[in-house]
């Protein structure tokens, strides 16, 4: 049968989120600023996904546009830990499901700071 006639596979959008989700958290947990996400804390990034389905007859891989929230810990260099999170959900989104991902918007819910959570000595400056 023709590629045209087959049926096409469709992921649903939580399950993309779920894959950007944890793609967030893999950056920030592996990236050059790892020891700065507050220690003790589940700190699992939420994702909402809006998914446009492919097309099964021009080829057209489906496109995911994702907002991801996250919480950082300070200080840090936020916007490396941002810029490390959309290249990671782009790759994983792609690798995973086979989407393009034209762009991913990143929100930072709250900062941890060691000294004002009660973790460390000192003042924050």
């Amino acid at each position: 049968m023709p590629a045209g006639g087959r049926g096409a596979t469709h992921i649903a959008d939580r399950v993309v989120a779920k894959i950007a989700a944890q793609a967030a958290y893999e950056a920030l947990r592996g990236g050059p600023e790892a020891h700065t996400v507050p220690r003790g804390r589940k700190t699992v990034p939420h994702a909402v996904v809006n998914v446009r389905a492919g097309s099964a007859r021009t080829g057209r891989p489906g496109e995911a546009r994702i907002r991801i929230a996250l919480e950082l810990g300070y200080p840090s260099d936020i916007g490396a830990q941002c810029g490390a999170v959309r290249r990671q959900v782009a790759l994983r989104v792609w690798e995973l499901a086979g989407m393009e991902v034209p762009g991913v918007a990143v929100e930072v819910e709250r900062l941890h700071s060691g000294q004002l959570d009660g973790d460390g000595p000192g003042r924050v400056r």
